[in-house]
């Protein structure tokens, strides 16, 4: 059955691989990312009913009248993945500029709140719907030199989990750890050598059809692609 997918941050990496999954598998993708050119190639390459929105996750107010535009053209989404997210230049905390501290968290975890809160309502009203929040290795561990990314993805696991106890039945919210794949944020971190892991397209083959089958019996568990 073909459902109506929303991905934020799907103009590169994981969520253009995804994207293009759920499209050639036959859902109607309805995503938003900043780069204006990406996005063009997205309208040029899938065309309708899908649709892709230049939108900053970081502006509330934006994310609330995407979120509208959204349900007004359809149903609320059946499946909302929260894939924006942003990572800091390899250094110690206290070496961490102010301006970099604070984009992280805007984006990895104030923009995952500001999309669940414009989408939310509707869905709930729907009375079914899965939220995908991306998480990470780093959400369940930790590693030197990245400590404002694992701070945000901690707090993806935990804003996800208490999320699901608040839920109405019929929905669920799920943190998602995508695993180690070879993607410009990953190279940021280990370099060339992230060339060794799995392309975002061979990921997407295994996380499409996995995302698929999350319902409202996997609501609060903390899951691995």
């Amino acid at each position: 059955m073909a459902k109506r997918i929303v991905i934020t941050g799907l103009t590169h990496g994981l969520g253009r691989a995804l994207a293009a999954w759920f499209v050639a598998d036959g859902h109607t993708v309805l995503g938003c990312g900043r780069d204006a050119g990406a996005l063009a190639d997205l309208r040029k390459s899938f065309g309708e009913p899908h649709c892709f929105e230049r939108v900053d996750v970081t502006d509330s107010a934006a994310v609330d009248a995407w979120a509208r535009r959204v349900v007004e053209t359809g149903e609320p989404p059946a499946i909302l993945v929260n894939n924006a997210g942003v990572i800091n230049e390899n250094a110690p905390l206290w070496q961490v500029p102010v301006d970099v501290f604070d984009r992280v968290v805007d984006v990895n975890l104030k923009g995952v709140f500001y999309v669940i809160r414009a989408f939310l309502p509707a869905m709930s009203e729907s009375g079914q719907g899965v939220i995908v929040n991306l998480s990470s290795g780093w959400g369940r561990s930790v590693s030197p030199e990245v400590a404002p990314y694992c701070a945000t993805k901690w707090g993806i696991e935990g804003m996800t989990r208490a999320l699901a106890e608040e839920l109405p039945d019929g929905l669920a919210a799920v943190p998602l750890n995508p695993g180690v794949i070879d993607t410009a944020m990953l190279r940021s971190c280990f370099g060339a050598g992230a060339a060794s892991a799995p392309s975002p397209e061979k990921w997407a083959e295994r996380a499409g059809p996995f995302i698929l089958q999350l319902g409202p019996q996997d609501n609060g568990a903390p899951l691995s692609v």
